[in-house]
């Protein structure tokens, strides 16, 4: 019985340890996109546009980073332009954007800055400060795709008449 006692204390430890230590590393290992940070904040990750290229996030204060590959500008609904810079910064908690900087949406001729989003049920609600409006989240359920510019819109558009002058010819093969 006394040698017992010892013997399970020590396998005890070892395997209490081993679990620890597994429960840790798989926490370090877990790297989730700053899409994933937003849907964790209950909001959609279309709030954020196509090609972020990381985050910093401080889970005490809150205060995140966004960092896209330059200036992003993309339509919304057909009528709302919005122009996200290639650094977005601001405070996040369950529900709210706070403190924007870095993201403007297009009013009659001037751009004005977005300083708050607020989740309000089904709805998000992007304020200016002196004003707000409020957009469906069926409207974000998929991350925006950056309006070209005028040089990559033209390499887009040759690589796109190279692709189907390519296909044609092969149809014609046939």
């Amino acid at each position: 019985m006394d040698s017992f006692l010892p013997k399970f204390l020590f396998f005890f430890l070892l395997t209490f340890q081993s679990s620890v230590s597994e429960t840790i590393s798989l926490e370090d290992d877990y790297n989730p996109t700053a899409y994933e940070i937003l849907r964790d904040f209950n909001f959609p990750s279309g709030l954020l546009p196509a090609g972020v290229m990381g985050y910093d996030l401080d889970p005490l204060s809150g205060r995140f980073s966004a960092f896209l590959n330059g200036t992003c500008t993309f339509t919304l609904q057909g009528a709302y332009k919005l122009r996200y810079k290639n650094s977005i910064e601001g405070y996040i908690s369950k529900g709210r954007l706070a403190r924007l900087e870095g993201v403007s949406v297009k009013f009659l001729f001037f751009w004005v800055n977005v300083v708050e989003v607020l989740r309000k049920g089904d709805e998000l609600e992007f304020s200016v400060g002196v004003a707000g409006a409020g957009f469906p989240m069926d409207n974000f359920e998929n991350s925006p795709q950056c309006e070209c510019r005028f040089l990559k819109c033209r390499d887009q558009k040759q690589r796109k008449h190279e692709e189907m002058t390519f296909v044609s010819s092969q149809l014609q093969l046939v």
